[in-house]
């Protein structure tokens, strides 16, 4: 199915930024430093790509779609993806915190943006596993007869985005990941 194809996709591309912020994270647990402008752009990345855009796909979308047609939110795996999101939300706003505090010389900000992001990557690599394994191919099933429609709706959640916005987020990441020693 294409629409979950795409999602599929976009993971590989949020998972390049995991590796990323693994990078930075043990280079600041080690006491280095990283410059709060690529942190800066970890979070943004984070916050556009893979919350404005993708999630928006799957919250808007896919996981509306799997409810219409029987998914219950409650006790279910849409609930529990729902749920993971708004956690990954909180580890967002602590590396962004972090950095604030990191920019001002705070010296234990840098770990604190390290524990934060460490969170974020296990959060998001299990969470990314049972999308990938469990809850596509249950979406495939459900919703195959309606694939275009969705990948029509994917479409105009990246129109609203801006023209080459996702585009210039993969490029972002690929110079992050170089940056990062990846």
């Amino acid at each position: 199915m294409d629409s979950t194809h795409m999602l599929m996709h976009e993971h590989r591309i949020i998972e390049k930024m995991l590796n990323v912020l693994s990078n930075y994270s043990r280079k600041l647990e080690q006491g280095g430093t990283v410059q709060p402008e690529r942190l800066k752009a970890c979070v943004d990345f984070i916050r556009t790509f893979a919350d404005t855009c993708h999630h928006a796909k799957e919250e808007g979308v896919l996981f509306a779609e799997m409810e219409t047609h029987g998914m219950p939110r409650n006790g279910g795996p849409v609930g529990v993806m729902l749920a993971e999101h708004e956690m990954g939300r909180g580890y967002v706003k602590g590396m962004a915190k972090a950095i604030d505090d990191y920019e001002k010389g705070d010296a234990g900000a840098g770990k604190e943006f390290a524990k934060n992001a460490r969170g974020y990557i296990g959060l998001l690599s299990q969470h990314i596993n049972k999308e990938d394994n469990i809850l596509y191919p249950m979406a495939e099933d459900m919703l195959s007869d309606m694939d275009q429609e969705l990948v029509g709706r994917f479409e105009e959640i990246e129109k609203r985005l801006g023209e080459g916005v996702h585009e210039r987020y993969e490029k972002i990441v690929d110079q992050l990941e170089r940056d990062s020693g990846s």
